[in-house]
């Protein structure tokens, strides 16, 4: 893994971990066993280290999100999977919840630049709602989806217990 890898991977997992605002520069260059001028290099600031957290993040998650919708024909069933995989991502995340959450929660409102990307993100998983029931004529209902799929991620987050989302899930099958 080459530096710049490295202190990516390190601030990804620890901005997720234990939160933008716990984690410092000093702590990201020992732990990727970088220079400070290695991080610096690529990474001005820390807020430019959040900034490629926060776009690579996005990346993962349509890709993943996508991935798991295409699996599926029907639009229901799309829509299911895709609450589906919440329950399997609060499980291997030990119910650490959504990395845009977390951020948000963190940031103060003046933030605009990475309030942009967060909104950026949300509007994105709000997109792919649309288009999966844009086929069935639906698409109006991407706005319920998109609210209870981040709202069954922080209820599961603060309980740390699976049942919001399966609560979230009924709910969506009654919708559809």
């Amino acid at each position: 893994m080459d530096t710049r890898d490295r202190i990516t991977t390190t601030a990804n997992r620890l901005f997720y971990t234990q939160g933008y605002n716990n984690t410092g520069i000093n702590q990201i260059i020992k732990e990727a066993e970088v220079a400070k001028s290695s991080l610096y290099q690529y990474f001005p600031s820390k807020e430019d280290l959040l900034v490629e957290y926060l776009e690579s993040t996005s990346l993962s998650t349509n890709s993943s999100l996508r991935s798991i919708a295409d699996k599926h024909i029907q639009p229901r069933e799309k829509i299911l999977a895709i609450f589906d995989f919440l329950l399997d991502f609060s499980i291997q995340t030990e119910f650490q919840g959504c990395n845009f959450q977390n951020i948000a929660a963190e940031i103060p409102q003046e933030d605009g630049r990475i309030r942009a990307l967060i909104r950026n993100q949300k509007n994105q998983v709000r997109k792919l709602f649309a288009d999966i029931l844009k086929p069935i004529g639906k698409e109006n209902l991407a706005d319920e989806l998109s609210v209870l799929f981040d709202g069954a991620m922080v209820a599961s987050k603060i309980f740390k217990e699976l049942w919001p989302i399966r609560s979230t899930r009924k709910m969506v099958e009654k919708l559809l």
